[in-house]
């Protein structure tokens, strides 16, 4: 499995609730799909550099997560599917370099 960070910003319409609701949700397929979740951070409210989808800020949160190489494109589909998500930044997450 390939170590990941994914991050997700949400409709700043949502309150804090419904945010927890789709960050376990986007964990739990992840497990579903044979992976796990490292760490969650949900960094805040913050605004946009410019408007998506008629909205000045979003919801920001980042997970590192380690998914199998098969499972990516599917997890990827998953995520767009979801109406509470503006905008993901999906990248895998390299070893750092030994000096």
């Amino acid at each position: 499995m390939k170590n990941y960070e994914l991050l997700t910003i949400f409709k700043p319409n949502l309150d804090a609730e419904e945010i927890d609701k789709a960050v376990e949700k986007i964990s739990s397929i992840i497990v579903d799909f044979g992976g796990n979740v490292v760490s969650t951070d949900k960094t805040g409210r913050k605004k946009l550099a410019y408007d998506i989808q008629n909205f000045r800020d979003g919801f920001f949160t980042t997970m590192v997560l380690a998914l199998p190489a098969d499972k990516v494109a599917e997890f990827k589909r998953q995520l767009r599917l979801s109406d509470n998500i503006l905008r993901t930044m999906f990248m895998e997450v390299s070893e750092k370099a030994s000096v």
